[in-house]
């Protein structure tokens, strides 16, 4: 039987942390890396990352024109992500529920 494992995008907006207290940071900072750490044994994992905010967007058009801007419906462009390779979209949601839990704010898919 042949089967094709995709790579599903875990991510949030910098703004999801805001509601969590610095003192709570070194916490979810360990709840995460035990999900990185899980993900990693069970043979999912495949980067994981942090968009820094003070670095700004470049935009490269469909005609290879570059700007210093990002899309117009773009507000911010921050966050972290996950990057997972897993067998079903059922998988994926498990897993992002997971890091959800760790990092004490919802995940897009």
């Amino acid at each position: 039987m042949y089967f094709t494992m995709t790579k599903d995008l875990i991510s949030f907006p910098g703004s999801a942390m805001g509601h969590i207290p610095r003192e709570d940071f070194p916490a979810v900072s360990e709840a995460s890396h035990d999900v990185v750490r899980e993900a990693k044994r069970a043979g999912v994992w495949v980067l994981r990352g942090g968009i820094n905010e003070d670095v700004p967007s470049i935009t490269v058009s469909g005609d290879a024109t570059v700007s210093s801007e990002t899309y117009p419906q773009t507000i911010g462009f921050n966050g972290g992500l996950t990057v997972l390779e897993v067998a079903t979209k059922e998988e994926a949601l498990r897993w992002a529920a997971k890091i959800a839990v760790a990092c004490r704010c919802g995940q897009e898919l």
